[in-house]
């Protein structure tokens, strides 16, 4: 009987400790349904991280050391691509080098060479310089930069900096849609120290698709280089096409907006596709 009794009291003990393992599983379930109620704020977090990509800050590093937003480059852009195109009709450079040499050298025009002196392009002053320059801390401390009075100026100086020194003309042999090669041959030809200096640039360009620009420009048949019509050795005439101003006619034949305006009775800075403007 003492066996029996035993023998009851341990079965009884073994079903309280089934029973009591239920509720521990129960409570387990509840605790795994928590992280389930916060994946709406996780989807959250990742939408605000998508948001913050436009605002997302990287580092360019050339004549200058800066921070920039996205949004920051592609405002830049938007500002000087069409000089870059110009310029690319004109003196044979790529539209994309352009734009992103301007981009790295002048930090989206935030560095303190672009803001003090508007060279986007942290071209020194060497021997030939006779304009205004600016000192300005790079692989020497307070070297000689060039200073410009508009930012366009820069984007000028630039193409006759590259097409008048004789060790940078093997660049104009390349396809001008052959950003890379353009991006090696410059540091190749002593444009940059920095030997990372290509990939930059390249990385620049894809990232923000710059090459299209170059398309655009070799595509565009309807456009010529030149729109000089000659009536008389007195009068020449410029045709106004798709994308001109006066500023870029003013800078393209070494006016101000004034004489032009002045040579053609206009008043106001409208001009229409196909009009014909004294610049002579």
């Amino acid at each position: 009987m003492t066996l029996l009794i035993v023998s009851c009291i341990a079965n009884k003990s073994v079903i309280q400790t089934t029973k009591e393992r239920v509720k521990p599983n129960t409570s387990v379930v509840r605790t795994i349904k928590k992280p389930v109620a916060k994946k709406p704020t996780e989807r959250k977090s990742d939408l605000s991280s998508t948001e913050n990509n436009r605002t997302k800050t990287e580092t360019l590093e050339a004549t200058t050391r800066v921070r920039v937003t996205n949004d920051m480059v592609l405002a830049y852009i938007e500002k000087y691509k069409t000089v870059a195109k110009e310029n690319m009709l004109k003196y044979a450079i790529p539209a994309s080098i352009t734009l992103s040499q301007g981009i790295l050298e002048s930090g989206a025009g935030t560095g303190s060479l672009c803001v003090q002196a508007n060279n986007h392009f942290g071209i020194k002053c060497h021997k030939d310089w006779l304009g205004s320059s600016i000192k300005h801390d790079d692989d020497s401390a307070a070297e000689c930069f060039r200073k410009y009075e508009d930012p366009f100026d820069s984007f000028q100086d630039h193409c006759l900096f590259l097409t008048g020194r004789p060790w940078y003309s093997a660049l104009f042999k390349l396809e001008k849609t052959d950003y890379k090669a353009w991006a090696k041959g410059l540091r190749s030809a002593g444009y940059a120290t920095d030997p990372k200096y290509p990939e930059k640039l390249i990385g620049i360009i894809e990232r923000y698709q710059l090459y299209k620009y170059d398309l655009e420009v070799e595509g565009n048949a309807e456009r010529p280089i030149s729109r000089k019509i000659l009536i008389s050795p007195e009068e020449e005439m410029y045709v106004v096409g798709k994308g001109d101003t006066l500023y870029f006619i003013s800078k393209k034949f070494n006016l101000t907006i004034d004489q032009i305006k002045l040579k053609n009775n206009i008043f106001g800075n409208a001009l229409t596709i196909g009009q014909k403007l004294r610049i002579k």
